[in-house]
C-alpha cells in the first residue's frame, strides 16, 4: 500500500497529515528563489538534467576496457568517488567549464529538450523542475552554471541532498526523487497533470508504477485525501550521450586516482583500498589505416548476391605487425610507434564466403616492414562466423586492374585499451601490459627472440610461407565513439567510417564541439552502476576485429 513517508497513523485511526507549503518545498531546491502561489500552478514539468537535458560524457568503452569502466561508474572504488561523483569530470566537458560558459556549452544540449524547457517558462501555470540525482554538495554550483549559461530558468533546481529536509537519507536516486515528487505533488494540490522527462528506461518505468500506484491510493482512499489523482506522463527521451576528449578523459582520471592514491598512502580512509594506477592492454601492433584509404579497400568487397549486410563486419583498417605488445626489438626495425610506412594493394580473395582480403606491398618494394603474418594482409571484411586468422590459409589471390591498385600510407600504432589496476611494486613495463598475470610468461620478451617470433624481413620474397593462422591479430573493427570517425588505436588515426573513437585528439560529426557518440546505451544510474556495464567483453582479443 502506498503511504506517504510523513504520515504517522494513531493507533489504527486516521493519518495525521502534515502541511505542506512552498515554504518547506522550497528547501529541496538549491535555487533561492521564490515559489509561484499554490493557486497559480496547474501542470508540473519535470526535466532529468543527464543525458536527457544536457548530454553528459560518459566513460568512453573505446579508452578502457569493460571491468574499468565498471569501476569508473561505481560509487564506491574511489575514496573520493568516481565518475559521477567528482565534479571535475562534468567541468571537463568540452574545453572546460570556464569556456564552455562563456558559449553556453554549445554543442552540449539536447536542443529538443531545450525548447521543450523554453516553453516550460513560458507556460504561466507551469512549475517547471530540474531534478538530478547527483550530490547537492559536489554538483550544485556547476549545474546552475551550466543551466544559466543556456538562459534555462526553472522554479526548482534539485540535486540529491546528503540529508532530506526532514532529515530523510536516501539509499538511492530513484528513492529520492519519488520522495520530492510526492512533496511537489501534495505542495501544489490544483495541478492537474505532471510530466517528466527522463531518459533511462528503468527510471521511465520506475516513475510510471509510482504515479500509477500513487492515484490508485487515492482513489481507494487509503491515503489522506488532501489532493485529487492527476494526469502523469513519463516521456522517454533518446539518450543523447556523449564523450570527452580522449586526452582529456585520462588526465581527469588520472587526476581522480591521484587524490584516491594520495588520500589512500596517507591513512586517511578507513577502507582497506589499495592505491591504483592506469595500465594499458595492447591487443595489436600494426601499420594502422586511415578512415578515407579505409573506405576505398571496403568497396573492393563484392558479396555474393543475397547475403545480408547486416552479417558482414567490415574492417580494413589496419595490417598486421604483432599479436599483443610489439617487442622493442621489432618495434625499433620498424622504426617505433607512429613511423610511416607507404602500401599498394596487389590482389584480393574471398575466403569461403566468410573472409574478403587484399594482399598489399610496401612501396617501394625494398621499404623494410614486419608482419607475423606471411602474407602482408588487409582483412576488408568478415561474414558473421567468420574468423580474421583465417586470412593466412588464402591461397589464391585475384590480381586488381589498375584503378583500383590503390596505394596509401599507413602509420605504425597499437590497438590498445588502458585499465585501472592495484599498483604493483617492482612490475616491469611488459609484465604491466597483462591483466591474466598467470599469462605473462607466455608473452615475455624472452619469446620474442626464440621462435615464437619469426625473423624480421625486409622483403616480401624472403618471407617464411607457414604463418601460424593463431597468431593472426591483424585487423581491428572500428566501434562506435567519437564522431563516428576515428579508429580505435592509439598512436594512429583512421579506421571505418562507422566507428572509432579511441584515437587522441578531437574529433566530433553531428554532435557539436568536439564531442562524441557511443552507439547503443551505456548510462548507468548512480544506483546500478556496479553492475555488467554493456554487453562487450571489452578484454577478448576477438572482439576488436
Amino acid at each position: 500500500m502506498f503511504q506517504h513517508a510523513s504520515a504517522q497513523p494513531t493507533n489504527g485511526g486516521p493519518y495525521n497529515t502534515p502541511v505542506r507549503t512552498i515554504t518547506s518545498l522550497k528547501r529541496w531546491s538549491c535555487d533561492s528563489k521564490d515559489l509561484p502561489a499554490v493557486s497559480d500552478i496547474k501542470a508540473i514539468h519535470v526535466y532529468d538534467f543527464d543525458n536527457t537535458l544536457f548530454a553528459s560524457p560518459l566513460p568512453n568503452k573505446q579508452i578502457w576496457n569493460g571491468p574499468t569502466i565498471s569501476q569508473l561508474v561505481s560509487p564506491d572504488a574511489f575514496v573520493n568517488g568516481g565518475w559521477w561523483h567528482d565534479s571535475s569530470i562534468l567541468a571537463s566537458t568540452g574545453e572546460g567549464a570556464d569556456k564552455e560558459e562563456e558559449r553556453g556549452w554549445k554543442g552540449w544540449w539536447n536542443e529538443q529538450i531545450v525548447t521543450l524547457v523554453e516553453l516550460s517558462m513560458q507556460q504561466k501555470d507551469a512549475l517547471t523542475v530540474l531534478l538530478t540525482g547527483r550530490s547537492e554538495h559536489g554538483f550544485g554550483d556547476l549545474i546552475k552554471r551550466i543551466v544559466r549559461s543556456r538562459n534555462l530558468d526553472f522554479h526548482m533546481t534539485c540535486l540529491k541532498p546528503a540529508i532530506g529536509p526532514a532529515n530523510q537519507k536516501f539509499r538511492t536516486t530513484m528513492e529520492f526523487k519519488q520522495e520530492l515528487l510526492r512533496e511537489i505533488v501534495y505542495t501544489y494540490k490544483d495541478a492537474e497533470e505532471i510530466r517528466i522527462y527522463e531518459d533511462r528506461v528503468k527510471h521511465t518505468k520506475a516513475f510510471r508504477d509510482f504515479f500509477f500506484n500513487f492515484n490508485r491510493d487515492l482513489m481507494s482512499n487509503t491515503v489522506p485525501q488532501i489532493r485529487k489523482p492527476l494526469t502523469a506522463e513519463v516521456v522517454q527521451v533518446a539518450e543523447n550521450a556523449t564523450q570527452l576528449e580522449s586526452v582529456t578523459e585520462v588526465a581527469a582520471i588520472q587526476r581522480l586516482i591521484n587524490s584516491h592514491n594520495t588520500l589512500v598512502k596517507g591513512g586517511n580512509t578507513p577502507r582497506n583500498t589499495p592505491p591504483y594506477q592506469i595500465k594499458k592492454t595492447v591487443f595489436y601492433t600494426g601499420y594502422m589505416i586511415p578512415q578515407p584509404i579505409t573506405q576505398k579497400l571496403i568497396s573492393l568487397v563484392k558479396l555474393p548476391p543475397g547475403m545480408p549486410e547486416g552479417d558482414i563486419r567490415y574492417l580494413a583498417n589496419s595490417i598486421l605487425i604483432t599479436p599483443k605488445p610489439c617487442p622493442k626489438s621489432i618495434l625499433d626495425k620498424v622504426g617505433g610507434l607512429g613511423n610511416k610506412v607507404s602500401w599498394k594493394v596487389t590482389g584480393v580473395s574471398c575466403f569461403e564466403n566468410k573472409l574478403w582480403a587484399a594482399r598489399v606491398e610496401p612501396v617501394p618494394k625494398t621499404q623494410r616492414y614486419y608482419s607475423e603474418n606471411p602474407i602482408p594482409t588487409v582483412v576488408l571484411a568478415i561474414r558473421k562466423g567468420g574468423k580474421p586468422a583465417d586470412a593466412v590459409r588464402i591461397v589464391n589471390w585475384h590480381p586488381v586492374p589498375d584503378e583500383q591498385s590503390y596505394k596509401f600510407e599507413s602509420t605504425v600504432g597499437e590497438k590498445m585499451l588502458l585499465r585501472v589496476e592495484e599498483e604493483q611494486a617492482n612490475e616491469s613495463e611488459w609484465e604491466s601490459y597483462f591483466p591474466n598475470k598467470n599469462n605473462k610468461r607466455a608473452h615475455s620478451p624472452q619469446d620474442t627472440n626464440g621462435t615464437h617470433h619469426k625473423p624480421y624481413q625486409s622483403r616480401p620474397d624472403d618471407r617464411r610461407q607457414n604463418g601460424n593462422s593463431n597468431n593472426h591479430r591483424g585487423n581491428n573493427q572500428n566501434r562506435g565513439g567519437r564522431g563516428n570517425n576515428r579508429n580505435t588505436s592509439f598512436g594512429s588515426r583512421g579506421g571505418r567510417g562507422g566507428g572509432g573513437g579511441g584515437g587522441y585528439g578531437r574529433g566530433g560529426q553531428n554532435g557539436g564541439r568536439g564531442r562524441g557518440r557511443n552507439g547503443p546505451s551505456q548510462y548507468k544510474s548512480l544506483d546500478d552502476a556496479g553492475g555488467n556495464y554493456g554487453q562487450t567483453n571489452y578484454d577478448d582479443p576477438n572482439n576488436y576485429y
